[in-house]
């Protein structure tokens, strides 16, 4: 494949070290299941120095014309009636106390729609407001503003995850006993056990029921945000604090509803490897693309331990936020 520094592939996973359109180029047309991704967030963060790293572009206008690129490539790579979801949030002007917003989620959406796909879903992922005050320092977050000058004081933003379909002929997403599995920190309730797995009349099944009715609603708000891969290693001397890879709860949530195990997950912004290890965790094949080394190689070293996760139901050590208030 053109463009390739490194890659990793086995059966149950395809990595590459490598600009993800020349990835993408490379898979055949209607190839993909599903795809879920964090796009760099226009203005946030700055990964690297590679002019082909998307996070350097220089402005709105130059983000979209090359994104468009991107999402021109997912919408051929996907399966009619297959989706996309898309990690985005309000990015700030700055951090001064007097910042405004810049809607980098109506942007992805507008886009998505523009190239042909069709808007199917929007969760909002709620966050706690001081704790994102200590991650991120925001200085219109702080009690003191609303004491000073309430004028100024900003929120707590949330995630969002946007989900796009392709159109044309369906290629179902079949649970035959509902969804067995839930994602999140609020327990099912001991009295549905006894439905989890229900062959019968689905109508009947209170466990999938109960985990549908949390998953279909607008508003995620038990989503573990501290329960993300180990992204530590793989940072540069230069890199931005405050990188935070995607929680594997909103990824868990997209791969378990809307692919079938066996199938086909891309993430062409791979990072340290989330989209790729919870696909994989979940019986998925996973497919990823990242442009930047020390990236690639700790989305290998997480992977090293998707097969221990498995079989011992082990949890590897996940990044603890509380600890990151630098």
């Amino acid at each position: 494949m053109a463009g390739v520094l490194n890659q990793q592939l086995t059966d149950r996973w395809a990595i590459y070290n490598a600009d993800c359109m020349d990835v993408m180029a490379a898979l055949p047309d209607d190839s993909v299941h599903g795809t879920v991704y964090s796009p760099p967030f226009l203005g946030l963060y700055q990964y690297s120095s590679s002019i082909r790293d998307h996070s350097n572009v220089r402005n709105v206008e130059e983000f979209q014309q090359t994104y468009r690129l991107v999402i021109d490539q997912t919408l051929r790579v996907t399966q009619p009636g297959r989706t996309v979801a898309v990690h985005a949030a309000v990015v700030p002007s700055g951090n001064s106390g007097r910042d405004s917003l810049y809607d980098f989620p109506g942007d992805v959406i507008r886009l998505h729609q523009a190239a042909g796909f069709e808007f199917i879903a929007r969760h909002v992922i709620w966050k706690e407001p001081l704790a994102v005050r200590l991650r991120t320092m925001a200085k219109n977050l702080a009690h003191k503003t609303i004491v000073d000058n309430a004028a100024l004081a900003g929120y707590a933003a949330p995630d969002e995850l946007l989900v796009f379909r392709k159109p044309g002929a369906d290629n179902p997403v079949h649970h035959p006993v509902g969804l067995t599995e839930y994602y999140g920190s609020t327990p099912v309730p001991t009295d549905l056990t006894r439905f989890r797995g229900w062959d019968g009349d689905q109508k009947q099944n209170r466990y999938s029921h109960w985990i549908w009715r949390r998953y279909a609603s607008s508003i995620w708000d038990d989503v573990r945000i501290d329960r993300v891969l180990p992204f530590r290693d793989g940072r540069d001397e230069d890199d931005e604090k405050h990188v935070h890879p995607l929680q594997l709860d909103v990824i868990a949530r997209y791969v378990q509803m809307r692919t079938r195990p066996g199938e086909r997950v891309l993430t062409p912004y791979m990072g340290v490897g989330s989209e790729v290890f919870e696909s994989v965790r979940l019986g998925r094949v996973g497919i990823g693309a990242e442009l930047k080394p020390s990236y690639f190689e700790q989305a290998i070293r997480n992977l090293a331990h998707v097969d221990r996760e498995m079989a011992e139901d082990d949890q590897i050590d996940f990044f603890d936020e509380s600890e990151d208030h630098e």
